[in-house]
């Protein structure tokens, strides 16, 4: 089965693995579900480029971007003429996913007029184009994603119960990563080589304490959330050591006093590794500001706020030494 950017090893991170791999060779149809940042996109690639239909297309359709007026087009297609705009004939999505894997992601969205048209199209597996009533025949295998409790949303008649029925024909709930802790290692890993090479920045270490902060954050939009982090992270690492941006560490909502304190000492600590760098001198070139890359008036107020004496810098500041003859005139 192919595991291109299905990074890591955890017990939970291997069932799905499973799981994916045990689906994949059949067309049925596959609800995946997980909170937001999950990966549910790259899993339904996975069942896509590990099932017979690989070869063919993998056509993906956020049901929530596409205004509703606008999505019965986007899903079938339209004729020429069918609505104000339409020059031309054109296929929708069902139509170009045929023979390959059509992926609905947050398909909680989709407006319930549609619906009963997208139920036929899965169930007999042909429709008809906007403007037409020449039915299209189409053997497509449709994965779609939610970060919504679907059956919350049938319970409340704001989705259809037969269409809830047909696409749960397989279900696949994704961990959150605060459940895949044991991940975080793996995936930061590979984003910092990903990024690396695309900023071209090389990062040539990641501390244990960097790690260890990652590790105890909630990250409550999970992995894409991670990403773009270890992103900002590596842009703005001064050297090759890979250094977490000051001001993105602080406690996400819902985290226990310790950890919020644990990541207020090691910003603390970072801080005062930086200045002891720079012989404690906050502003000018070869500063703390600078070797952090904050504006000296925001590495001040952090420093207050963290309970660091910026007085010491003043005491700290290099002074240029004076000669023999200078210091006895001096003392005269």
């Amino acid at each position: 089965m192919p595991t291109i950017d299905l990074i890591g090893s955890s017990p939970k991170f291997r069932a799905l693995l499973t799981d994916v791999a045990k689906v994949a060779p059949v067309d049925s149809a596959v609800l995946i579900q997980g909170e937001t940042g999950t990966g549910k996109e790259v899993i339904a690639r996975a069942i896509h480029e590990a099932s017979p239909r690989r070869h063919n297309r993998f056509v993906a359709l956020n049901c929530a971007a596409i205004p509703s007026a606008l999505l019965e087009s986007e899903l079938f297609g339209h004729e020429r003429g069918a609505f104000t705009g339409a020059c031309s004939q054109t296929k929708g999505r069902f139509q170009q996913a045929d023979g390959g894997t059509l992926f609905l992601d947050e398909i909680g969205d989709m407006p319930l007029e549609l619906q009963p048209k997208l139920l036929r199209a899965l169930q007999e597996r042909e429709f008809e184009r906007l403007g037409s009533n020449q039915t299209v025949r189409v053997n497509v295998r449709v994965v779609a994603a939610t970060n919504q409790d679907l059956a919350q949303l049938v319970a409340k008649k704001l989705f259809r119960a037969d269409l809830f029925y047909r696409l749960n024909v397989i279900p696949i709930c994704l961990p959150p990563l605060r459940e895949r802790v044991q991940d975080i290692l793996a995936l930061t890993e590979f984003f910092v080589a990903k990024f690396a090479a695309s900023l071209n920045k090389p990062i040539d270490l990641i501390p244990d304490e960097v790690i260890a902060i990652l590790q105890a954050h909630d990250w409550p939009g999970n992995i894409r959330e991670l990403q773009n982090f270890i992103e900002r992270a590596v842009l703005f690492s001064p050297g090759s050591v890979l250094r977490l941006p000051l001001g993105l560490r602080q406690a996400a909502p819902g985290r226990s006093e310790g950890n919020a304190r644990t990541l207020a000492d090691a910003d603390r600590e970072h801080i005062l590794e930086t200045l002891n760098q720079a012989n404690w001198l906050i502003g000018g070139q070869g500063g703390a500001a600078s070797r952090l890359g904050l504006p000296r008036t925001t590495l001040i107020y952090k420093m207050r706020k963290l309970g660091i004496d910026t007085r010491r810098s003043h005491r700290a500041r290099p002074v240029r030494q004076l000669d023999e003859q200078c210091h006895v005139a001096a003392t005269c």
